[in-house]
């Protein structure tokens, strides 16, 4: 063997060990279990990390690599101040807190059950050490911390921004906030999730959820379809105006119905709902190939909105959280977001479908190529969806789900009657206004519908 060959596999099997390094140095998932606690003019911060999230910690070991708890307290607190007390940034009202105080810190087995009630994470952490003669492993312990902050007032409203997402690929934080009150709000955080109110006023909740309600539709492309399919043959904006009302209304109903938990609640649910999402796009681009009935197309939209809605509230699910006492305020603005989102889109299609239909194809053409286009990525999402939810048993019929469903389709029709009443209600008005303006003329006489009647 040459010794370029040679070489080049050394190289090799470095770089091979080195990524083997790596992806052991750095965990997959790692969880991080907190409480938040004001107590007068001091704000307790109780974290649990596992140990193997901390890296590039110089921690004094015994015998076959156990940790030598005896001397550990200094490489421990080091890890708790790099890991934790840097990387998260408390604020009360809008002014980030100085930095905290350590008061103490442990090491926890794997198996330690303290962190389930505030109370025993508190008598843990400022508890006895672990002895010295427990055989533990660095990466198989947990590193218990109870931080404290200086703060002027426990009422006061509080923000965490917990850049804890250099401790693993994916970081799930299980936060706690105990107020003085006696209540708790449980918040789970993913990765970077930026600045978290922990009990936001109403006008930070609704600025919240409008820009997640905008962000929400802007990158839903099944909804987006829906939306493209609906404009498609109707660009008169009387007639947009009340099939998009009608879409607006359907999934309010039904997004405020999923947050109050009057929605089915089974594992079968959400993928039915995105399945017949897929079915809603792939019925209104055929629609538009056969030819549109403009007329009745409020009624079918209406129904298939019901569904969106089911759609908006998985995409919201998460985010309540945030929403603290505020949940109608949140769910409201959110759908505020939506629909601004939507007229942003409206006001993006219709001129481009304008400009299609007049300089490049005729309408009729363009809208079948259109049409085709969308039926045809839908059918896919129909398909896989469609397979997806097949592997989920249906729920038993009972009792229980007879009257969910019967009371569910006494609100549609409710809702339905109400959209129906105001269109006559509108096109009554209009009638009038018009029957007013011909007797002003002195032309003819109108019935109540606005019809003219010769003198």
């Amino acid at each position: 063997m040459t010794r370029r060959p040679v070489a080049a596999l050394a190289v090799a099997l470095l770089v091979a060990a080195s990524a083997r390094a790596i992806a052991h140095d750095i965990p997959n998932d790692v969880v991080v279990q907190a409480f938040l606690k004001p107590e007068g003019e001091r704000l307790r911060f109780l974290v649990r990390v596992p140990l193997q999230a901390m890296r590039d910690v110089d921690v004094p070991q015994r015998g076959p690599g156990y940790l030598d708890l005896a001397r550990a307290d200094d490489a421990l607190r080091t890890a708790a101040t790099v890991w934790i007390a840097r990387e998260v940034a408390l604020y009360e009202e809008d002014t980030r807190l100085g930095a905290p105080e350590l008061v103490s810190v442990r090491v926890s087995l794997p198996s330690d059950p303290s962190f389930r009630r505030y109370e025993d994470a508190l008598a843990h952490v400022t508890g006895p050490s672990l002895s010295n003669d427990v055989d533990l492993y660095w990466e198989q312990g947990m590193l218990d911390a109870l931080l404290e902050y200086p703060i002027a007032s426990d009422r006061s409203h509080f923000s965490i921004a917990p850049e804890l997402h250099r401790l693993g690929l994916r970081v799930t934080i299980g936060l706690r906030l105990l107020t003085p009150d006696g209540r708790e709000r449980a918040f789970e955080l993913h990765d970077d999730a930026g600045l978290v109110r922990l009990d936001p006023r109403w006008h930070q909740a609704a600025w919240r959820f409008v820009q997640s309600g905008f962000e929400h539709i802007l990158s839903g492309t099944d909804h987006l379809l829906f939306l493209l399919c609906l404009v498609i043959p109707i660009r008169r904006v009387g007639t947009l105006v009340a099939v998009v009302t009608s879409f607006t209304v359907a999934h309010s109903v039904t997004l405020i119905a999923s947050a109050y938990d009057l929605a089915p609640g089974g594992l079968w649910f959400p993928p039915l709902v995105e399945t017949l999402i897929a079915m809603s796009i792939v019925y209104m681009a055929l629609e538009n190939i056969v030819g549109a009935n403009v007329m009745r197309r409020w009624l079918i939209t209406f129904a298939f909105g019901l569904v969106h809605g089911f759609g908006f509230s998985f995409a919201l699910r998460d985010s309540l959280q945030f929403a603290g006492s505020h949940l109608l305020t949140a769910l409201l603005t959110f759908n505020l977001g939506v629909e601004l989102g939507q007229l942003l889109v409206l006001a993006v299609v219709l001129p481009a479908l304008n400009v299609l239909f007049r300089f490049v194809v005729a309408e009729r053409m363009g809208t079948i190529i259109l049409s085709a286009f969308v039926a045809h990525t839908a059918w896919h999402w129909l398909t896989e969806r469609g397979a997806q939810l097949l592997q989920f048993p249906w729920p038993a019929v009972d009792a229980v789900l007879l009257a969910n469903i019967v009371g569910w389709a006494m609100a549609i029709v409710a809702a339905a009657a109400t959209i129906w009443i105001a269109r006559v209600l509108v096109r009554l008005k209009a009638g009038s206004a018009r029957a007013t303006d011909m007797q002003a003329e002195g032309g003819a006489e109108v019935d109540t519908a606005g019809r003219s009647v010769p003198l």
